[in-house]
């Protein structure tokens, strides 16, 4: 009997819930950023998988709540990248702390969110996206053989990264 061919298919997943609402400041150099500003972010993502002899290629309601976990992480917090080599950041008692150039910006600590960025931008922010996902042990539990996330920060902006096991 002929083997049967195998049936992979993507599956793109674009939710309400997959965005969040967030300020920051983009670095251009040790004594240029902008000022300080927010966007609504969305998040789609794109699975390529086998389908299986049930007819499905995993729960993706798994992928679709821990999408949806990361991006409530995210949701009304200033982000700041832990990363770059133009900012220090200090904690005190009642404010965390970011220097840049000659000035000092204070927040409350439950509005921070520091991120193992270089920068807070789409780029960063999907190639963070995907590396926190795929080092979840419920992910790397998905039969999923690609996987490609974009974040937006509006209409005329986004980037997509990549994970290939």
């Amino acid at each position: 009997m002929p083997q049967s061919p195998t049936k992979q298919v993507w599956l793109e997943i674009h939710k309400e819930a997959h965005h969040f609402s967030c300020a920051h400041f983009t670095i251009f150099s040790a004594t240029k950023r902008e000022n300080l500003h927010g966007h609504n972010y969305s998040v789609r993502a794109r699975a390529l998988c086998t389908i299986a002899d049930n007819g499905l290629c995993f729960d993706y309601n798994e992928l679709k709540l821990m999408i949806e976990n990361v991006c409530d992480s995210l949701d009304e917090t200033t982000l700041v990248p832990a990363l770059s080599p133009h900012l220090s950041i200090r904690h005190e008692t009642d404010y965390v702390c970011v220097d840049f150039a000659d000035e000092t910006m204070k927040f409350l600590p439950r509005d921070v969110k520091t991120l193992d960025v270089r920068n807070v931008s789409v780029e960063e922010l999907a190639n963070w996206f995907v590396t926190k996902l795929t080092s979840k042990q419920k992910f790397q539990s998905l039969s999923i053989d690609r996987f490609e996330l974009s974040v937006s920060s509006g209409p005329s902006e986004s980037a997509t990264a990549a994970w290939i096991p």
